[in-house]
């Protein structure tokens, strides 16, 4: 009698989810988080970056996207290291600790000052939350919505202002004998290169826009109108071909003759190949772009020279025929204009004044005002002696309250 032999049947999958939770559980608690992290934004519509790229403003170098949403956004570290921040944030106030809800009134770390506080708008403060995302290598980023660089780049004008005009008063003071007089600067000496970083980044934006410069770096201009292109081809060209029909009556073609000085004969169907090439300029390169080419791909060329159909068969009858058959009338009103026998020439002229209107200008980017005082000297070394010593931890501007030499500092001005 054989022995009987058992056999095990082990599911792949259970092996599979098995060696998956032995390896999480290898993994460091900060990477379990961070994957439980992307998983749940992947799940909860995070948005996702269509384009991204390098925006080149001032000589520095900004990491940006445009997400699906249509959001334009430049990266938390290339913003700060633009406006002469650290790269990294410090102290708990990173895009990440922002979107915690422990923090309720917190402000980003590039304007997480208390002299800038005066110069915040609460809509500024408002629209200055992170924006969460995932690049196009699905890797979870923090960044800020691109309006807010000028924003930003304002805000340290306006406490620049500030400063100078209590710099000016002062001294003014000072220079007609008053006593007692004392000075309370805005800025820190540690903001100056963040003010200068400031102004050159401000010199480029006013040139152009900063989305412009997001698109441009992106390419996601060039993607969406190629994007609006398929769109709108869709609703000119058919999908099916269309049964012959006649378009392009017999006053057209006589009134074409008329133009080139030739007798024309009705119900001839023989023309010279220089009418279908006017017939493609002046009436099918009027329609969408793309939509001619689009055509010709669908109704090639055959060996005896000819197309096997009309173009006109590859065109949607509630879009694309419509089109068609209004610039066939306009272009033979035109023709009905010109002197019989006058050639193209002055046809042309009169063509496009009728159909290419100049387009209007495009607007220019609005710059932010200029500040009412150049920045000069902006730390005087008798209003700042110590400024090499500045501590990079105060946030409260220093009081001064003389200008004689250091050691009469606590003394008020004779």
């Amino acid at each position: 009698m054989s022995e009987s032999t058992e056999i095990t049947v082990v599911d792949r999958s259970t092996i599979a989810a098995n060696a998956a939770r032995a390896r999480a559980k290898s993994l460091p608690r900060e990477r379990q988080s961070e994957i439980g992290r992307t998983a749940a934004m992947a799940r909860w519509g995070v948005p996702k970056a269509l384009s991204e790229g390098l925006v080149s403003i001032a000589g520095r170098r900004i990491a940006c996207a445009v997400l699906s949403t249509k959001l334009r956004v430049l990266t938390q570290e290339t913003f700060l290291k633009a406006v002469g921040r650290a790269g990294k944030a410090k102290g708990g106030k990173g895009s990440r600790r922002l979107m915690d809800s422990e923090v309720v009134d917190g402000l980003p770390p590039f304007l997480a000052a208390e002299n800038l506080v005066p110069y915040i708008s609460d809509k500024l403060r408002q629209s200055a939350t992170p924006v969460v995302f995932r690049t196009m290598k699905n890797a979870i980023a923090y960044g800020y919505d691109a309006h807010l660089l000028p924003q930003v780049i304002d805000v340290y004008r306006k406490a620049r202002d500030a400063h100078v005009a209590a710099l000016k008063e002062y001294q003014k003071r000072v220079s007609s004998g008053k006593r007692n007089v004392e000075f309370r600067g805005v800025l820190l000496p540690k903001q100056e290169h963040i003010v200068r970083a400031c102004d050159d980044l401000l010199g480029d934006l006013a040139t152009d826009g900063i989305i412009a410069m997001v698109d441009r770096a992106t390419g996601f201009l060039e993607q969406e109108v190629r994007d609006d292109i398929t769109e709108i081809l869709k609703q000119y060209i058919s999908p099916q071909l269309l049964p012959w029909t006649e378009r392009f009556p017999d006053e057209f073609f006589k009134q074409l003759y008329r133009l080139y000085g030739w007798p024309y004969t009705p119900g001839s169907v023989k023309r010279p190949q220089c009418i279908a090439h006017f017939i493609n300029k002046y009436i099918y390169d009027q329609l969408p772009p793309g939509a001619l080419d689009r055509i010709h791909e669908l109704n090639p060329m055959q060996e005896s020279g000819y197309r096997k159909n009309k173009n006109h068969q590859f065109l949607t009858l509630h879009t694309g025929i419509p089109h068609l058959d209004k610039q066939v009338t306009s272009t033979t009103t035109i023709l009905t204009l010109v002197d019989a026998g006058a050639g193209t020439k002055p046809f042309e002229e009169l063509f496009y004044k009728v159909h290419r209107r100049p387009l209007p200008a495009p607007a220019k980017p609005k710059a932010l005002p200029e500040p009412e005082t150049a920045q000069g000297n902006l730390f005087p070394p008798e209003l700042y002696p110590a400024r090499n010593r500045v501590s990079t931890s105060r946030l409260t501007t220093p009081t001064v309250e003389s200008t004689r030499p250091r050691r009469h500092q606590h003394q008020m001005l004779p």
